[in-house]
């Protein structure tokens, strides 16, 4: 299994994870390495604005009284990004190599406070901030301070972090809507834009009682698995959303990265993010990204707590919370305005301390986007969405009896994703391909063909030009000798054939002479070749205009020379280690077969045209750098 792993990471089965090649693992394994994600979340400055007693009632009675508590908590950004590594937008699931793991409603509720039940938090979109910002906020920012539907935090800081106490009750709505605008820009809904946020949200505080009965929970949730999906894909760099919860997500149930407390975790506080409140003990400045994808990498059932939860005493916890708690189980759909984002909790039934069954395939669903236009109500344009939520207490997962998990293991080891990192360098992977393809390629030229037709004889030939191909290529890549403009070899490289290729610039052949040799690839490497006799040569096309193959035969009956021709490539081989420039000059002047039998009565080589050649001086100004192997 280990072998396997170390050279096909998987899925063996891409039905579940039908998107591989979008994701970032695929890139990480092919040797683009991602750095750590920029995590854009911004908490810094929340505990500058000074709310009086006035404004913290109605910000408990809008939902968000607990959310308000959460300090500014250090974020792990390559702990994050190795766990984004491990997110797959086609289950909104971590797969790890102990199973799937998500965060769930559940999860909302415990770390965050936030209600995970109720209406799902959707409204009418726009294109402008100054009419929404004077109807609820009085007055509308500069156009420096805003970028069509969004409104910079700094504005919302600058113009109302300090409500007076002798204000008005319209004053005192006015600045409450400016701060819950500003804590669901800096938390929950963060974007990557660093600094604004959308004012579409700004209309569900109007009334501050109707506030409290969105879903704030569900919606956070739904953001969060939109931001993970997007930031998992190879060609993203950023990820937003609130990242305290998924870091502390992780801190729960995860023993990687998990810091160690400087206080007694018996005494709970609700929401439980504050366990992490203030600074830990823990030695995350070495650790960057390929710490941590290794750590997850070799992660056993040991280092999962399922149900982190279970040993924390329930009688801090308010009870509408307690309540709503059974929505962790519920498979239904998370809405945040034009963001929809399934929630499957029976991929995860070791959470709820059930054993786990291999889960229902999952429905595909359309990714919506609001648009561009303003003043839409996207209540219509997600109207199958907004259904799907309100069944959600019909769809609770409930437990099976007599499960065996091993059959579940069985199946996921098949579907997932088990490795991010390489087990083994992609040098040494390089090397070991090499040293296969040389084989085959002995094998091949050394194989013996007498009493083979014609079509085995096709199949062999064909066998020892992919075998060259998939050579040249992998060395074409790595390996370049620089030449003069005279046409001049430099250093050479013991070999039998000749690569000149054009249009390369000379930074990035030095680069690879660098990478070639960093790879270890020995330099005496070369490709047998053998004289033949011309009169038992034979020509193949193998299915391209630009492309035929001279095959010929020793007098042992084994293919010792191929004579390719393709289009802007040229690949000579030679048996007797002619002098650099005279090959240049012998190939160029097309006086190669002739001069070659002189020197060797007994075998000749045949040229295969290509479709232009330069003149001598063209191949000296244009082609500074020859490729030898």
């Amino acid at each position: 299994m280990v072998d396997y792993y170390a050279t096909n990471p998987g899925p063996i089965d891409d039905a579940v994870l039908y998107d591989q090649d979008k994701h970032v693992s695929s890139a990480i394994w092919e040797g683009q390495e991602r750095s750590a994600l920029r995590c854009h979340e911004h908490t810094s400055k929340l505990d500058q604005w000074m709310l009086t007693e006035k404004q913290i009632e109605l910000v408990k009675k809008a939902g968000f009284g607990y959310l308000r508590m959460i300090p500014a908590i250090s974020l792990d950004n390559p702990l994050i990004s190795a766990l984004v590594e491990r997110w797959r937008r086609e289950t909104n699931t971590f797969h790890f190599t102990v199973g799937e793991m998500t965060v769930t409603l559940e999860d909302v509720a415990y770390l965050l406070g936030l209600p995970v039940d109720g209406e799902a938090v959707i409204g009418v979109t726009y294109t402008s901030c100054e009419a929404v910002c004077i109807r609820l906020l009085g007055k509308a920012p500069d156009s420096g301070y805003t970028s069509g539907g969004m409104v910079k935090l700094s504005w919302l800081k600058e113009t109302f972090s300090q409500c007076p106490e002798d204000a008005s009750m319209e004053d005192v709505e006015r600045h409450t809507r400016a701060y819950l605008l500003y804590l669901v820009g800096s938390t929950i809904f963060s974007t990557t834009t660093g600094n604004k946020v959308p004012v579409m949200y700004l209309p569900l505080f109007e009334n501050f009682d109707e506030a409290g009965r969105y879903a704030w929970g569900a919606a956070a949730l739904s953001f969060l698995y939109r931001a993970l999906g997007n930031a998992s894909l190879r060609s993203q760099s950023t990820i937003s959303g609130c990242l305290t919860l998924l870091q502390c997500w992780s801190y729960y149930h995860l023993n990687v990265g998990r810091p160690k407390l400087n206080h007694d975790p018996i005494h709970e506080c609700f929401p439980f993010v504050l366990r992490w409140k203030g600074k830990q003990s823990s030695p995350t400045s070495n650790r960057d990204v390929a710490f941590y994808r290794k750590a997850l990498d070799s992660m056993k059932p040991s280092d999962v707590d399922w149900c982190p939860y279970s040993n924390i005493s329930h009688t801090v916890i308010p009870e509408h919370i307690l309540r709503s708690l059974i929505l962790g189980r519920s498979k239904t759909m998370l809405i945040c305005y034009d963001k929809a984002e399934r929630h499957l909790p029976d991929r995860c039934l070791r959470q709820f301390g059930m054993h786990q069954t291999v889960p229902e395939e999952v429905q595909k669903w359309e990714r919506k986007s609001r648009g561009v236009d303003g003043g839409v109500d996207l209540s219509t344009k997600m109207e199958s969405e907004l259904n799907e939520w309100s069944n959600r207490h019909l769809y609770i997962v409930e437990a099976e009896e007599d499960v065996e998990e091993s059959e579940y293991m069985q199946w996921y080891l098949r579907i997932t994703r088990k490795l991010v990192g390489r087990p083994v360098p992609i040098s040494s992977e390089f090397q070991r391909m090499n040293a296969a393809l040389r084989e085959i390629a002995l094998i091949a030229d050394t194989l013996s063909t007498h009493g083979m037709d014609d079509q085995q004889l096709q199949s062999v030939t064909r066998i020892r030009y992919i075998t060259y191909e998939c050579l040249r290529d992998q060395i074409a890549s790595t390996v370049v000798v620089a030449t003069n403009s005279q046409g001049e070899v430099g250093k050479r490289v013991r070999g039998k054939e000749r690569v000149r290729r054009k249009g390369m610039g000379k930074r990035k052949r030095k680069e690879e002479i660098e990478q070639y040799y960093a790879a270890g690839v020995p330099v005496q490497s070369r490709l047998p070749a053998a004289t033949f006799d011309a009169d038992d040569s034979h020509l193949y096309h193998m299915g391209s205009d630009d492309l035929c193959i001279t095959v010929s035969e020793d007098d042992h009956g084994r293919i010792s020379h191929v004579a390719h021709s393709v289009d802007d490539l040229e690949l000579c081989e030679d048996a007797n280690g002619l002098d650099e420039s005279h090959f240049h000059h012998l190939a160029e002047d097309g006086r190669l077969s002739s001069e070659v039998a002189e020197d060797k009565p007994h075998a000749s080589i045949d040229v295969v045209p290509q479709v232009s050649h330069e003149t001598r001086e063209d191949i000296a100004q244009q082609n500074d750098y020859g490729v030898l192997v």
